[in-house]
């Protein structure tokens, strides 16, 4: 492709393009005294007209021109872009300096903003408000979890894990120890409030939203498996609304603690038409619970199962434990990966009756 270099309305002459590549020939090509190709047209001789100005030269400089206005104008708008993004960073960095100022953590949770999403930060924002519960009855003893919702105690567990209990012990995270008194339960529910003796200032876990809870989500298991206070396992979740029954009350042939002492098969529920774990008994209660393949073991009972914000989406509540052959009859062989817990806005809809003292 060539490029008119003359003036608007010069001549154009029949020479080869390919003739002149570069500027020396230019000026042969424009000479009028040298007789090259198209001199004629301007020798003052034939045409009756002095030569006119050199163009090469002319030409030269409005070539070297149009880089300079390019440039000027690339420049222009390295400025403007410049600029602009100069102020959008600076706009970003201010939401980040405000995000920092404010502590550092994602609105509505518990967890860092340099740990968001992860297990470890989860763990580490909501372990200090899972708690291990100690109940003692006339059948022995059971152990399960619990999750603090208030600074002055309130603790929210499963009412199999204190049901029937006569003296009832809190050993928090730190490894320090209170007394329970229970305030309400709702067996049909599977659900109980408990409240610390003489506590103030506790780590209490933020309650989320279980209808925004998602099959595949990944969430974190907290609890106190065989008395392992604050064991922490992940995982997602499997399913919704699951149907499981469990018994009100610990009517059930073989207890409905974990751990407890002759109890047989621990944790029994009914899934599907088939009972596991054991002997559900007479009174039993269904609920829609959220499945989760997050590790539950014997002690998970009322802990919690949370998401990745560090918010409280369900209280884990029955895992299957199929028995074990080689530890005999009666034993259970820990998860498999089917675990359920009651919907967080089962709680939530709840409080009020549990915190009136109703069906305690």
């Amino acid at each position: 492709m060539t490029e008119n270099l003359r003036p608007s309305g010069a001549h154009s002459t029949d020479q080869d393009p390919t003739s002149y590549p570069y500027a020396p020939s230019y000026a042969t090509a424009y000479d009028g005294t040298t007789g090259a190709t198209g001199a004629t047209a301007y020798d003052s001789a034939a045409g009756g007209y002095p030569p006119p100005p050199a163009y090469a030269p002319t030409a030269g400089r409005r070539r070297a021109k149009r880089p300079v206005a390019l440039l000027a104008a690339v420049a222009i708008a390295a400025g403007v872009i410049g600029g602009g993004t100069a102020t959008l960073v600076g706009h970003l960095n201010g939401q980040n300096a405000a995000a920092t100022a404010s502590g550092g953590a994602v609105n509505g949770t518990t967890v860092a903003q340099s740990s968001k999403g992860t297990v470890a930060g989860v763990a580490e924002a909501v372990s200090p408000a899972i708690v291990e519960i100690g109940a003692a009855s006339s059948a022995g003893r059971s152990t399960g979890s619990g999750v603090v919702i208030t600074e002055d105690g309130e603790i929210v567990t499963n009412n199999h894990v204190i049901s029937g209990a006569q003296q009832i012990q809190v050993t928090l995270s730190t490894g320090k120890t209170y007394t329970a008194d229970v305030v309400g339960t709702d067996p049909d529910k599977d659900l109980a409030l408990i409240k610390l003796r003489n506590a103030s200032g506790l780590k209490t876990a933020p309650l989320g939203d279980s209808s925004k809870v998602k099959v595949g989500e990944q969430v974190v298991a907290i609890g106190s498996p065989e008395g392992l206070t604050g064991t922490v396992t992940s995982g997602i979740v499997s399913a919704l609304d699951r149907d499981v029954t469990v018994a009100k009350d610990d009517s059930g042939g073989s207890g409905q603690g974990q751990g407890r002492q002759g109890g047989g098969q621990e944790w029994p529920f009914e899934f599907g038409g088939q009972q596991f774990n054991g002997d559900t008994g007479e009174e039993t209660t269904t609920y829609k619970a959220l499945q989760t393949d997050a590790s539950l073991n014997p002690g998970n009972s009322g802990g919690a199962l949370i998401n990745m914000n560090g918010e409280i989406i369900g209280i884990n509540s029955a895992m299957y434990s199929p028995s074990s052959s080689a530890a005999g009859s009666g034993s259970a062989a820990g998860s498999v990966g089917l675990g359920f817990a009651i919907p967080v806005n089962t709680l939530k809809a709840d409080l009020d009756t549990l915190r009136a003292g109703n069906g305690s």
